[in-house]
């Protein structure tokens, strides 16, 4: 059906397409089955175990004889695995296959690439992007600005979390039961210069902080003279996938700088967000 042919908007989430066949070229079609099947990859993605047909019906409020009909169509095609003996389903070896696919195209780092260069071209300070990786930030991009000196925040070098501005900032978009389950008591600290939160309470007040800011901070706690400000990039439900930061020596930059180079960090991230369909 067309939008124009029921003389009605298209109901939201639906996909709609722009018609050329002749006869209805520039007619919006809507195709509610496309969101169906999405939506059935996603809640298979998110769960622990293969599910019943039963709980996918009841779950995204879909018809029976629409979920057993999406779900032929996905097992035939590979993206979904019926498991008869358990009456259940999980994914396929064709979704896994498109996991992969995004990992050795890395489009966010792609995207993330141009988006940093323009940034240090703006500020003339070094900036990095780094990744969530248990209790460490591994930095997968740096770009450098002309004349400043390289930084420990090579790509491939890993960093405590709870130390750098941009798993601060990464952390602080996390839910507190997912940061609790990553520092859960003092062991799970580690300082690099004797500077840093020691405690799941210390570290709490710094990502109340970095919430109520916008981004996060780190002085010297990495590397001494130097300091850093981060936010977090997040996709599209507000799940941070990446921390853009930028550092600079701490004696040259003052609070008013500071809070501009801040800014746009910020500005960066969310650019960054908007690109990859995140929440901005």
């Amino acid at each position: 059906m067309t939008s124009s042919a029921a003389g009605a908007l298209p109901l939201a989430g639906d996909l709609c397409l722009v018609s050329e066949t002749p006869g209805y070229a520039g007619r919006v079609v809507q195709v509610p089955a496309a969101r169906q099947t999405l939506a059935i990859l996603r809640f298979l993605a998110r769960q622990a175990g293969p599910v019943p047909a039963a709980t996918l019906a009841r779950e995204l409020k879909l018809p029976r004889s629409t979920t057993y009909h999406l779900l032929a169509t996905l097992q035939d095609e590979g993206f979904v695995v019926h498991l008869p003996e358990e009456r259940r389903y999980g994914l396929g070896v064709i979704a896994y296959e498109l996991g992969t696919g995004y990992t050795r195209q890395a489009p966010l780092q792609r995207l993330a690439r141009v988006q940093l260069a323009n940034l240090v071209d703006r500020s003339r300070q070094n900036a990095h992007m780094g990744v969530l990786h248990g209790r460490d930030v591994l930095y997968v991009i740096e770009e450098r600005a002309p004349g400043r000196a390289p930084l420990v925040t090579d790509v491939g070098v890993r960093l405590p979390a709870h130390l750098a501005a941009s798993g601060r900032a990464m952390l602080a978009a996390l839910p507190p039961q997912q940061v609790r389950a990553l520092y859960p008591d003092p062991s799970a600290f580690v300082l690099r210069h004797d500077r840093g939160p020691r405690s799941p309470s210390a570290l709490r007040a710094l990502l109340v902080d970095a919430r109520r800011t916008g981004y996060a901070v780190e002085d010297g706690e990495i590397t001494p003279g130097f300091a850093s400000v981060a936010a977090a990039v997040l996709d599209h439900n507000g799940h941070p996938v990446a921390g853009i930061a930028m550092t600079f020596p701490d004696l040259e930059v003052g609070a008013q700088r500071r809070a501009q180079l801040a800014s746009r960090v910020v500005e960066t991230a969310r650019r960054l967000s908007r690109r990859i369909g995140g929440v901005s």
